[in-house]
């Protein structure tokens, strides 16, 4: 908009003459999903890949079965069997851009940096969309559903059919009932999540919890911002979970031994192009993952009120 000008007064307006447009050197800033797929995965086997198309057998431990003894018995022996598990290296995503010459020389931005690194960030919401929106499908049946629990078999985890409704009165509940179906399957207490909306970290903000003495932590949630750990579960928040029509939110929990992911990132490759001046930039990611142990990895459907 050209500065205002009193035409009236013999003035000349000059604007757009002899004034020039001023490209500011600052980039305005970029906000990435955050992506916590590494933060709720193992990758124990991440260093036995090689390249896309590798599969990793992962051996499982035997089930033992228990007999009772009667004196005088033949004792009956069993033969143990453990069950591969296959890794599959069978995902891709890269990114590829042209670098030119001319552009390179005339801006006084480093755009080779800044695209590369925009890709590096995209290609992690991507992997971690595709995380969060595929595994809860293979949790144990014991762990989902209207009649969840391996013992009690009578926690209501919600179904898309039949989702449960959470608002900031129950919400602290349904994640005991997390907790619970955890207990029941004897996992580790060490390393358990579960990932919710930022809409359902809101309800928790806002439960009973936002008194500090309730959690044990050293200052209210309403003033730092930060759930933490609620009943041995760390709490995180995310913008990638699966959500189906009408705001039915597919949410997981469980323990890391759960899901396996592995990865490779092929270096970031610089090619001179052979049809103009400049570079052509790639860069490309190759991974698996795997829901290796279901007993360990949770799904409730739930809305927020």
């Amino acid at each position: 908009m050209p500065f205002p000008t009193n035409t009236g007064g013999g003035v000349p307006s000059l604007s757009g003459t002899f004034i020039p447009e001023i490209w500011s050197t600052k980039l305005l800033d970029k906000f990435y999903d955050a992506c916590i797929y590494s933060e709720i995965a193992n990758t124990d086997y991440e260093g036995e890949i090689q390249k896309y198309g590798d599969t990793v057998k992962i051996r499982t431990t035997a089930d033992i079965t228990i007999n009772d003894y009667v004196k005088g018995t033949p004792l009956v022996y069993q033969n143990p069997e453990s069950p591969l598990v296959d890794l599959l290296i069978d995902q891709g995503h890269y990114f590829a851009f042209n670098a030119y010459d001319i552009d390179k020389t005339q801006s006084d931005i480093n755009l080779m940096n800044s695209w590369s690194s925009d890709g590096s960030e995209q290609i992690k919401i991507r992997v971690d969309s595709n995380i969060l929106g595929a595994i809860y499908a293979d949790a144990a049946a014991a762990n989902a559903g209207l009649t969840a629990g391996r013992k009690s078999a009578n926690i209501n985890l919600g179904t898309t059919a039949a989702p449960v409704a959470v608002t900031k009165a129950d919400i602290v509940d349904q994640l005991v009932n997390f907790s619970t179906v955890m207990d029941e399957q004897n996992l580790p207490e060490a390393n358990r999540f579960v990932v919710l909306s930022p809409a359902a970290i809101a309800r928790i903000k806002t439960s009973e919890l936002k008194d500090a003495s309730l959690t044990g932590d050293g200052m209210s949630t309403l003033r730092n911002g930060k759930v933490g750990m609620i009943d041995r579960m760390t709490i995180y928040s995310s913008n990638n979970l699966a959500v189906d029509a009408g705001g039915k939110l597919n949410v997981i929990f469980g323990h890391k031994s759960a899901l396996t992911f592995a990865s490779q990132i092929t270096n970031m490759e610089t090619l001179k192009n052979p049809e103009d001046f400049g570079d052509l930039v790639r860069s490309m990611m190759v991974y698996g993952f795997k829901v290796a142990k279901p007993e360990s990895l949770g799904h409730s459907v739930l809305t927020i009120g």
